[in-house]
């Protein structure tokens, strides 16, 4: 039986071809269409043309939550514990130290440190952890949302510019894109009132990226925006990396209702295959797309390979923002490899930075 085309999608099909920029209409009818196949065509397409050749890429690394104690109390989180609370915690150094041994006796590289707007831990805490760090092990800080140096820059009464300068003095490396749930500000008051709102966001890497701090960017799909908001949020990233070119990475990752005050449901493999997809189309300009290991977990992650990733992100050692949520897919080096093999690609590790090392 012969395949139906969405014969919606051919001016879309030249203009990918043809390396063409795609429009905001353009994204629309990707994301409303149900032709997967045409979707992953051409997504593979952009892949090739960006990555030729077979190579998919990793890193060893460890995410470190280093608090849960948040204020902001984000409706779709379940992770966070208001102040006071007596399942509220943040561990002491010697407790991330540990981990990070851990991660340095595998071959790791890369420690991601992210947690909740603590109130209680401000600009010094953030000096003497990261200076402890980088004095002790040879690994890089992809550390602290823009949420996160919007809240530590306010408590010290400084600016995002000074404050970053601080941090990176101290030992930050690079900025994970965390935060940016949607670049809306109609969907951030519904999901999370008391968030910075997207301009802000925005601002925080802008400054990073001239600042010589490069950064990864999300989103977080399937809450309560609409199709038209994800491709706002989309082109809102293709215009600020069109500007400072500092976005090493875009990670899509589906929303995680359970435990979450929000609610809702869980969008389905369909929805995160042409999520992927769509934003490696719209987004020309960032060289690579990172699977969502973690809430897909390893078969949809080898699918993916197919839909414009070309990278499976970080092994998971331990995670407790997303896992709070329902999904927990962890992963090793070994593991990784594997997947990566038997969905007929060649397993490359590679650093925070996208630099191969082996």
């Amino acid at each position: 039986m012969q395949r139906e085309q969405d014969t919606a999608l051919e001016p879309i099909v030249e203009k990918v071809l043809d390396g063409e920029r795609l429009s905001s209409a353009d994204g629309v009818s990707l994301f409303r269409s149900r032709d997967l196949l045409t979707l992953s065509f051409l997504a593979d397409h952009v892949r090739q043309r960006k990555h030729p050749g077979n190579i998919v890429t990793y890193v060893i690394g460890r995410i470190v939550n280093y608090t849960n104690v948040c204020w902001v109390r984000c409706k779709f989180c379940a992770f966070y514990r208001p102040p006071g609370s007596p399942e509220g915690y943040v561990l002491s150094k010697d407790e991330i130290f540990g981990k990070i041994q851990e991660l340095v006796d595998l071959g790791g590289t890369e420690v991601l440190i992210q947690g909740g707007l603590n109130p209680a831990l401000g600009l010094s805490y953030y000096e003497n952890l990261f200076a402890s760090i980088k004095e002790r092990f040879p690994v890089h800080i992809h550390g602290l949302s823009p949420t996160e140096i919007l809240s530590i820059a306010k408590l010290a009464h400084l600016n995002v510019e000074e404050t970053l300068k601080r941090l990176k003095a101290a030992g930050l490396g690079s900025i994970p894109g965390g935060g940016a749930e949607i670049l809306v500000d109609e969907v951030r008051r519904e999901i999370a009132p008391l968030k910075d709102k997207a301009d802000e966001w925005l601002s925080v890497m802008r400054t990073a990226h001239r600042l010589g701090l490069p950064s990864s960017v999300t989103m977080m799909f399937g809450s309560v925006e609409t199709i038209e908001q994800r491709v706002l949020h989309l082109l809102r990233i293709r215009a600020l990396q069109d500007e400072t070119g500092g976005f090493t990475a875009f990670i899509a990752w589906n929303y995680q209702p359970d435990g979450a005050e929000l609610g809702g449901h869980r969008t389905s493999a369909f929805d995160y295959l042409r999520t992927v997809a769509v934003a490696c189309l719209l987004l020309d300009n960032v060289e690579n797309i990172q699977a969502s290991w973690l809430t897909q977990g390893p078969k949809i992650a080898q699918i993916a390979l197919r839909y414009g990733v070309n990278d499976l992100g970080s092994t998971i050692l331990e995670e407790r923002v997303v896992s709070a949520g329902g999904s927990g897919f962890m992963s090793s080096k070994g593991e990784m490899e594997r997947v990566i093999r038997e969905a007929g690609f060649i397993p490359k590790r590679r650093n925070t930075l996208y630099q191969w090392l082996d």
